[in-house]
């Protein structure tokens, strides 16, 4: 019971200091946002309005008050489930709610084939004696590690849209606002979990490997334990946490990748809203996206966490 009560202890302990953390980072982007130069609401009414019309517009946004004061009353509002407005006005969350929808799809099935593939992978990659695979995938996987999404993007579009013609280059919207086709999403998709699968895979294949090495583990292998009844009983639980906790940042990537790879592919998703938001000066848009990025990834790491204490008990 103590121990139990131990645990909980430590992963609330852990959600408060990230919690702490995220709404640092959530300030740091405020901060930095209006320090960049120029004016987004002079860019909104346009080079003729005058400077009593872009500073009454400033009172009635409240961009007149300091960074501090509205930081504040934006994260009040937030843990309400109040985003705030645009710079025209228009509610944020409608707006992000209206993109949603497409940019989850995208991001949760680039996630999915990054799960899958990564630990396909590294499975094939820590079992047996496959020397030539190795040294294959190790080049392989720094390759792609070391190519960001919109050069994975370009050669994608390169490739298989004008090359060979099999796949489309530029997302053509239905009624609904969504992708014509599901053949629309293939490209986004291969351009956002290349990456992350080479860097999932290196990282599974590093856990697996120091969970092989347990002393407990080792025997139950030279006892002539079967692969697949040593993986699922053995090895998985205690790298499980390290694996969760790599996915948790490959979340975050996923969705600020998806802001250069929605823009090269003209996807209907919130990565355009968010890059036309920095270039506005709309900082409430902005902060919006961070805060639920963070706050999934904070939850998955809450999840490893969790993980990691179960596997703790398990194996004791």
């Amino acid at each position: 019971m103590a121990r139990h009560l131990g645990q909980a202890a430590r992963l609330s302990a852990a959600l408060l200091n990230r919690l702490a953390m995220l709404v640092v980072a959530l300030f740091a982007v405020v901060l930095a946002m209006a320090l960049l130069p120029g004016n987004g609401v002079r860019s909104l009414l346009g080079r003729d309005a005058t400077e009593e019309q872009v500073r009454a517009h400033e009172r009635e946004l409240g961009l007149d008050r300091p960074v501090v004061a509205r930081f504040w009353e934006w994260l009040s509002g937030m843990l309400r489930g109040d985003f705030g407005t645009t710079l025209r006005g228009e509610s944020v969350g409608d707006l992000l709610a209206a993109k949603a929808p497409n940019s989850l799809v995208l991001t949760g099935a680039a996630l999915l084939v990054t799960i899958v593939v990564a630990t396909a992978l590294a499975v094939w990659w820590t079992s047996g004696d496959r020397p030539v695979f190795g040294r294959i995938a190790s080049v392989a996987t720094v390759a792609v590690i070391a190519l960001p999404e919109f050069v994975v993007a370009t050669i994608a579009i390169l490739v298989f849209a004008l090359a060979l013609d099999m796949l489309p280059a530029v997302t053509v919207q239905n009624s609904t606002g969504a992708p014509r086709d599901a053949s629309m999403y293939v490209l986004p998709v291969v351009a956002l979990a290349l990456p992350q699968i080479g860097w999932n895979a290196r990282v599974f294949v590093a856990a697996i490997r120091e969970a092989r090495a347990v002393p407990y583990i080792r025997a139950a292998e030279l006892d002539g334990v079967g692969e697949t009844a040593l993986f699922l009983r053995y090895i998985a639980p205690r790298a499980l946490p390290t694996m969760i906790a790599s996915l948790a940042t490959t979340v975050g990537m996923l969705v600020g990748g998806a802001v250069v790879v929605e823009s090269l592919f003209n996807f209907p998703g919130f990565g355009a809203v968010v890059a036309g938001s920095v270039g506005t000066r709309d900082v409430n848009v902005v902060a919006a996206v961070v805060a639920c990025t963070g706050l999934v990834i904070l939850l998955m790491l809450l999840v490893a966490d969790a993980v990691r204490a179960w596997a703790n008990a398990r194996t004791r």
